[in-house]
């Protein structure tokens, strides 16, 4: 099942997607929408193309952990969006600090700080957090020389 992760911006939307087996998040587009349903009418687009079966969504909440007035934002956001794309799920994840890190990754790897780039890289990171904190262990074990007919 493939999993959408959005970081939701005042003038843009970061958009990331996992691969198939949801383990890796990939950056996938930015949204510059006019408006609200406009940029759900995108999302709801994105899910049907793409075969999405849940939608995170970052949460900026504060450094304290407390749901400040941009949080607020997105919670309602959250709530018209699942109302759009019901049965697919969407849900909140932290996102602390996830676009100063997505800055940072981008100072440190030398490209230009363009501002959809950073968004989309957020989105990524929010969505890959997600992943890792959700993945189910492989129900074989781990991959070992004994495990794959070779011998120590």
């Amino acid at each position: 099942m493939r999993v959408l992760g959005l970081d939701v911006g005042d003038r843009r939307t970061g958009v990331a997607i996992s691969d198939v087996m949801g383990w890796m998040a990939s950056p996938l587009t930015v949204l510059k929408c006019a408006g609200l349903a406009a940029e759900q009418d995108a999302i709801v687009d994105l899910v049907q193309k793409h075969k999405v079966g849940l939608v995170v969504v970052g949460d900026p909440r504060s450094l304290d952990g407390s749901a400040g007035p941009q949080s607020q934002r997105v919670s309602q956001y959250v709530a018209q969006l699942t109302a759009r794309l019901a049965p697919v799920a969407v849900v909140q994840w932290d996102e602390r600090l996830s676009t100063l890190h997505a800055q940072r990754l981008l100072r440190e790897s030398n490209r230009r700080k363009v501002r959809d780039v950073i968004d989309a890289a957020a989105a990524t990171l929010v969505l890959q957090s997600y992943l890792d904190a959700h993945r189910q262990p492989d129900p074989h074990g781990p991959s070992t020389p004994e495990h794959e007919g070779g011998s120590l």
